[in-house]
């Protein structure tokens, strides 16, 4: 008990200073993971619409596909992404490995199939007379992509929400590509596993708790829009 009082006392004090970069660390895991679902969203909801709503070869199997992806490890996309951007890799002239965009293409990775599978799930579960009648207002292309979507609205949140995620709490794909490098590539995960090793339970603390903040506070707006969505 002595070990969990003394830990809680250190995460309190490095939470109320702000010492050991615990909020520079803070501040890097809330751009490298919204990068990485600003580009899940982009490239996922696309084609979670594209799948639910268009009609060609193959469609079954990119559905089962997208449905495997969301139980990928975090440790596979890691090694892939390793892999491809690795010096003598076939994409290492770009110099990405280690380096913050090398974590935002694995965790985009992670998160978009994800965002792929649920938001086809929440289009294919519309009532089939929706379609019909904003067909019958004469809607184009466009704009009848944009009211279906507005109608999956809160599922699509859900979509990204889950995909943001999968991503702020995963680790292994984080540490290969990023190497965790202080003052550069380390985040909450693997800042806090690295604390742990050392010892430094107080400090894997403090790390802990603002993830959990970060994660509270997705799952807070999260039902905000579900509520709204409730009464409009």
């Amino acid at each position: 008990m002595a070990l969990i009082w003394e830990a809680l006392g250190e995460a309190w004090r490095l939470l109320s200073t702000g010492e050991g970069d615990i909020y520079a660390i803070a501040l890097r895991t809330a751009v490298i993971t919204g990068c990485s679902t600003l580009v899940a969203a982009l490239v996922g909801l696309p084609l979670g619409l594209a799948v639910a709503l268009g009609r060609f070869p193959g469609q079954r199997a990119f559905v089962s596909l997208a449905n495997a992806g969301t139980g990928m490890p975090p440790v596979v996309a890691g090694l892939l992404v390793s892999i491809t951007l690795w010096r003598s890799g076939p994409l290492g002239a770009l110099g990405l490995i280690y380096t913050p965009g090398a974590i935002v293409v694995a965790q985009a990775l992670i998160a978009t199939p994800i965002v792929v599978a649920v938001t086809a799930a929440a289009v294919m579960a519309l009532p089939p007379a929706l379609h019909y009648q904003i067909r019958a207002m004469g809607a184009g292309t466009p704009r009848y992509l944009w009211l279906v979507a507005r109608e999956a609205r809160v599922p699509i949140l859900v979509a990204i929400m889950a995909g943001f995620g999968s991503v702020v709490s995963e680790v292994g794909a984080s540490m290969m590509v990023g190497g965790n490098l202080a003052g550069e590539t380390r985040v909450l995960t693997t800042a806090a596993v690295l604390e742990v090793s050392r010892g430094n339970f107080g400090t894997a603390l403090a790390l802990g708790f603002i993830l959990l903040a970060m994660i509270g506070a997705v799952a807070v707006v999260l039902t905000t829009v579900q509520q709204r969505a409730r009464r409009a």
